[in-house]
């Protein structure tokens, strides 16, 4: 038994989040303090992905979405986000074989168009490798923002409507959820940001309506097992109420 199988096991009997989401910030700062490029950041912060990703699988999440590349990280400078694509490929084309292996889904949500073609090949690749596996589902956010999640949604409503195939008073907040990026996954239950800023950067807009926020001054790539189980041991001690008094939603889970 390993550390993180250890750590897994304090967790029983806790209630453990369905859907977790990350936004993996302070690889550059990290770097910085190391006295290394912005890219070094980027390279260390994957070390971090993976043991996310198995703590993950361990405590029986169900789904764990990654905040990689935002819309807006597109006006960084060239050569970082060169890099950035380079490390994508390599995620694609290296750890996909190992997310499989241990029956994971992958899948990448966003705007992929910007992408190249070779990316956008490797991306339906790896897709389609694991789409069958049933154990943690993890998302990449690539090229993604929640307004333009919210949007598109919204796009494909108004031509389901301009088509005929729903009325104008199908449309509802159950509706249009069907047509967001992760309408496929359970609701998203704790959003984590690193790094140390108090804000969620334009990610998950419509899902994290009711999600508990969890907020830590640790840069990503420091960011390990115990710092993810730390997270959702405090997600644990959240009271959830949902609209209702504390009363009533303790009555929920008797």
């Amino acid at each position: 038994m390993d550390n993180t199988d250890i750590l897994v096991e304090q967790t029983d009997n806790k209630s453990i989040p369905q859907h977790v989401a990350i936004i993996m910030d302070g690889n550059g700062r990290w770097a910085q303090l190391q006295g290394k490029g912005r890219v070094a950041g980027h390279k260390a912060g994957v070390e971090s992905v993976r043991q996310v990703v198995a703590t993950a699988r361990k405590s029986n999440v169900k789904a764990l979405t990654l905040f990689a590349f935002s819309s807006e990280n597109w006006q960084r400078p060239a050569k970082e986000v060169s890099v950035l694509m380079d490390l994508f490929m390599y995620v694609l084309t290296k750890e996909v074989k190992r997310l499989h292996k241990h029956n994971i889904r992958f899948q990448v949500v966003g705007d992929l168009s910007r992408f190249s073609d070779k990316l956008q090949k490797n991306i339906a690749k790896s897709e389609q490798l694991t789409a069958d596996n049933t154990g943690l589902v993890l998302s990449i956010a690539a090229n993604y923002g929640g307004r333009w999640d919210i949007a598109q949604a919204a796009k494909k409503l108004a031509s389901d409507v301009k088509q005929g195939t729903m009325s104008l008073d199908d449309i509802n907040e159950e509706t249009l959820n069907e047509h967001t990026c992760l309408a496929n996954l359970p609701t998203l239950d704790l959003l984590i940001r690193t790094g140390g800023d108090y804000r969620i950067s334009n990610f998950l807009l419509w899902q994290a309506a009711y999600a508990e926020l969890y907020f830590t001054d640790t840069l990503w790539p420091d960011f390990n097992e115990v710092q993810f189980l730390e997270a959702m041991s405090c997600f644990d001690h959240r009271e959830r109420r949902f609209g209702k008094t504390g009363e009533q939603a303790r009555n929920d889970k008797i």
